[in-house]
């Protein structure tokens, strides 16, 4: 029987940048999360997306531990997440650069949660905050989803630490 690993125990001590190299091998799509609180918008561009459970509906993030956005959702317990479409490389770049200029000549339109939902994406997906667990040097943060829509569209692909349009 396998035995489960607490937070505490490390099996290998791997070079994190072999890691990432290695984890680049595996194509994904890119999302852009956001959420409000107070006033301000928040978001960030990631890759760290997956579906969790279909009963009921959750996802998984992983924002770095710390991260605005990150602590937004715990605030406001809700957020967006914006899948993004082949050619928004521009839009996904915006969310990895300095905070104070990410809404800077967008109007986005707001989820019935307030979280805001950009223009142009293939999917929105807005959630209620259900769980947050560390990982490391980020947080695992699953949504319970409350609401998706999807448009038609390619993906913007992240591989080998690039961006591309439609197939890896």
């Amino acid at each position: 029987m396998p035995q489960f690993l607490n937070e505490k125990t490390h099996v290998t001590s791997v070079n994190p940048n072999e890691f990432r190299r290695s984890m680049s091998k595996f194509a994904t799509g890119v999302a852009v999360i956001t959420a409000a609180g107070e006033g301000v918008l928040y978001g960030m561009t990631v890759n760290s997306l997956t579906s969790v459970s279909l009963t009921p509906c959750l996802l998984l993030i992983c924002p770095k531990r710390g991260s605005a956005t990150g602590t937004a959702i715990r605030k406001s317990g809700h957020f967006a997440v914006n899948v993004l479409q082949a050619g928004q490389e521009d839009l996904c770049n915006r969310f990895v650069g300095e905070a104070a200029r990410r809404f800077q000549g967008i109007q986005p339109q707001f989820s019935a949660d307030g979280a805001p939902l950009l223009d142009g994406c293939i999917a929105h997906i807005s959630c209620q905050l259900h769980a947050v667990h560390s990982g490391g040097d980020h947080e695992i943060v699953i949504g319970e989803v409350t609401e998706c829509v999807d448009f038609p569209g390619q993906p913007l692909i992240f591989h080998e630490g690039r961006l591309s349009n439609g197939v890896a």
